[in-house]
Parts: structure tokens; C-alpha cells; sequence
């Protein structure tokens, strides 16, 4: 009989609960939570809660099968270079890292999806479609032909990118915004629920409203890695150091 696919999820708040239900739906089942939150405790029954990055080291070195888990990061929102940071660490401890696509998402069968990248239910990646790493399509967001998505991004539920978009890395698309044909998002900027966007968006900025404008700009360090916990390697015993890297807490 076949094992179920296991999953560790580092962040343990409301984004865990969806990738919960859609690893249910493909056969899996999530063993453990990680968070760096200090309020932060199991959002998926039945799966324990572990703590964060100061009590990783100690479960990987306990837990002899770990290569045979799947991780994945379960941190949504505008924090596209927290989840690449985590992912990166995840893999380097060992676990594996790949894509998952909810059973009732559409993905061309020539579009590319990159390692860790969640498509959620409802949702649409078209004809020679390209999405990086560590992305979140989130539900019922549409991908159209030939977009090219760095790693790192966002598309918030219901966002509609039209043909031939590019969105630069850690950019984040709000809830029910469209971007016209042909246009670039800029690395790290957010585009506001419901905007619509007609010509390029630049880095680093926020942009809103019909059609979409500049409102004010990002500072580039800004994300909530540079605050959030302490540095760890999370390389088992017996292994070498992995370099430290910040990890981060979960808060949608």
C-alpha cells in the first residue's frame, strides 16, 4: 500500500490551513508545524506543533527519515523574499522541495512551475506560462499565455495577470486586481486589491486604485525576515554547518 506524501509547513497560521486542505486532497497528510511566532500554535488538526527555528535542528536530528518529507512555506502575503529565504534553509536541511498544484487548479501542461510554488484551488496557469520559485497562486488568480513570473511572488486570490506579464521577484499582486497584456510589476512592489494596472509598475513601490498609481514607495530591507527571529543552521548532526540564515514567522 501506498505511503501517503508527508509534509512539514514552517508557518502555522491562517495560509497553513490551505495548504493543509489541499495536501489532503492530493493523498497527503502534514506531520509538523514550525513558526517563529510566540503566539503561534498548530492550525491542522491532528499535526503537532514544534516551535521555531530554535527547536528545528533538535526534530531533524530526531527524525531519521526527514529526507523523505516534503516541506513547504506556508507564509503568505507581500513576504515573497521570507518564503524564498525559509525554502532555501528548508532544502539545505535535507527536506525536499517541490511544487504543489491543488486538484482542482488548471496548469498547462507546458507551463512551468518552479520548486515550492503552491497553485490553489480554482486557479489558472496558462500556455507557456513560467512561475518561479516559491510563489503562491493563490485561489481563483489567473496566469495567462506566456507569462513570466520571478520567484518570490504573490498573487493574491482572484489577481488576473493577462498575456505576456512579467512580475519581477517578491512582487505581490492584490486580491481581484488585473494587469494588462505586455506589462512588467517591478521587483518587490504591490499592486492594491482591485487596482487595475495599465503601463509598467516600477520596484519597489505600491500602486492602486483604476487605473493603478504610485502611491508611495518600499524600502527595499523592509520585509519581516530582517525583525523576526534569530539566525540557525538547521543542518542535522554529523553534516557540517549550513550558513545561518534568518527564518521567519507566519501571520496570514
Amino acid at each position: 500500500m501506498h505511503e501517503p506524501d508527508r509534509y512539514v509547513l514552517w508557518g502555522s497560521a491562517g495560509h497553513a490551513k490551505v495548504l493543509a486542505e489541499a495536501i489532503r486532497r492530493l493523498g497527503g497528510k502534514v506531520v509538523a508545524l514550525f513558526d517563529n511566532s510566540p503566539n503561534a500554535n498548530s492550525a491542522v488538526p491532528d499535526a503537532p506543533f514544534i516551535g521555531g527555528s530554535d527547536s528545528f535542528p533538535a526534530w531533524l536530528n530526531r527524525t531519521l527519515d526527514y529526507r523523505e518529507l516534503f516541506a513547504l512555506v506556508a507564509i503568505g502575503g507581500a513576504r515573497g523574499q521570507d518564503r524564498m529565504q525559509i525554502q532555501e534553509q528548508l532544502a539545505q536541511s535535507g527536506l525536499r522541495i517541490e511544487p504543489i498544484i491543488h486538484p482542482h487548479a488548471f496548469v498547462a501542461d507546458n507551463a512551468v512551475i518552479g520548486a515550492g510554488t503552491q497553485v490553489l484551488a480554482m486557479a489558472v496557469v496558462a500556455a507557456e506560462a513560467s512561475v518561479g520559485a516559491a510563489c503562491i497562486v493563490n485561489h481563483r488568480a489567473s496566469v495567462d499565455h506566456e507569462c513570466q513570473i520571478a520567484d518570490g511572488v504573490h498573487l493574491a486570490p482572484g489577481a488576473t495577470l493577462c498575456g505576456c506579464v512579467t512580475v519581477a521577484e517578491y512582487a505581490m499582486i492584490g486580491a481581484g486586481a488585473i494587469v494588462l497584456p505586455r506589462l512588467r510589476i517591478g521587483r518587490n512592489s504591490i499592486i492594491g486589491a482591485g487596482a487595475v494596472v495599465t503601463r509598467d509598475v516600477p520596484d519597489d513601490v505600491v500602486a492602486v486604485g483604476n487605473p493603478a498609481r504610485v502611491v508611495r514607495h518600499r524600502h527595499a530591507d523592509s520585509q519581516e525576515t530582517r525583525r523576526a527571529a534569530p539566525s540557525v543552521s538547521c543542518t542535522p548532526s554529523g553534516g557540517g554547518l549550513g550558513r545561518a540564515r534568518p527564518w521567519g514567522r507566519s501571520e496570514v
